[in-house]
């Protein structure tokens, strides 16, 4: 393994369409199989700066800002998990990639099963970041389960993201934790924070798992992932519970996620 900050990246640009531009980080050789890294909703590609540091220098490692996030800009009209996966596809083709595992962390795991679908030559194996698992988001809510839902978001978003993080937070995370969260995620940019959850609790997960074809692993935090979702889901992917933190491990534990990706390419 690397020691930390011995890896170079470079932030690049691969411009989706006349609405949207997606700015993402390359590290590691140009050329060969990638790693791509999906952050979370209201997150950003940061959050793998370290995790992409305690890779091995092997690794190629492509970490992308999702439209309206990060650095990622856009004027687009519809937020929904397959368009956000046309923002990873973007940078597949802006760097040639023809075989890939995709990663991502939360929504970012669920736009990686899309990635998935659209590009199944090129996505060899799809990875949950403590993701997929949530029950009362994931899989397809009705009409009435999705309005209400969102509504939250609509009435109150700061109380929202607030309920979210500390959902996400095994007994006895430091409040301040939490709350950095908070501030992070509550700061998302606008319309496109309220318009991305319309689309995650839209997206019809057990559809597009019938679609995806890729073997799909599943990092879920061991205190939050429950028997009802390996029942429901354990002959679909491969659930790996995990005592690295909260539901946002990867910013945590940076080093032992790396060990669990690079762990999946020896597989």
């Amino acid at each position: 393994m690397p020691t930390p900050n011995s890896r170079i990246s470079k932030h690049l640009v691969a411009p989706r369409s006349g609405h949207t531009t997606i700015h993402y980080t390359a590290a590691g050789p140009a050329e060969g199989p990638a790693l791509v890294l999906v952050h979370g909703w209201a997150c950003d590609r940061g959050d793998f700066d370290a995790v992409t540091r305690h890779l091995p220098d092997d690794h190629r490692v492509l970490a992308v800002d999702l439209a309206e996030h990060g650095a990622s800009r856009s004027t687009r009209e519809v937020w929904t998990i397959r368009e956000f996966a046309r923002d990873v596809a973007a940078v597949l083709e802006a760097e040639s990639v023809t075989e890939a595992v995709v990663a991502g962390h939360s929504l970012g795991a669920a736009v990686a099963v899309e990635v998935g679908r659209l590009l199944p030559g090129t996505v060899s194996h799809v990875v949950a970041l403590d993701g997929l698992h949530y029950l009362s988001l994931f899989p397809a809510q009705n009409e009435e389960q999705a309005d209400a839902l969102v509504g939250l978001f609509r009435d109150d978003f700061a109380g929202a993201v607030r309920g979210l993080v500390e959902g996400g937070s095994p007994a006895g995370t430091d409040q301040a934790l939490m709350d950095a969260y908070f501030e992070k995620m509550v700061a998302v940019r606008q319309p496109a924070g309220l318009r991305a959850i319309e689309g995650l609790v839209h997206w019809d997960m057990d559809a597009a798992l019938r679609e995806t074809k890729q073997p799909i692993t599943v990092f879920a935090v061991r205190d939050l992932v429950t028997q009802e979702a390996i029942d429901r889901y354990g002959d679909r992917f491969d659930i790996v519970p995990v005592d690295l933190g909260t539901h946002h491990f990867p910013v945590e534990a940076p080093e032992a996620t790396a060990k669990l990706l690079a762990g999946l390419r020896s597989r």
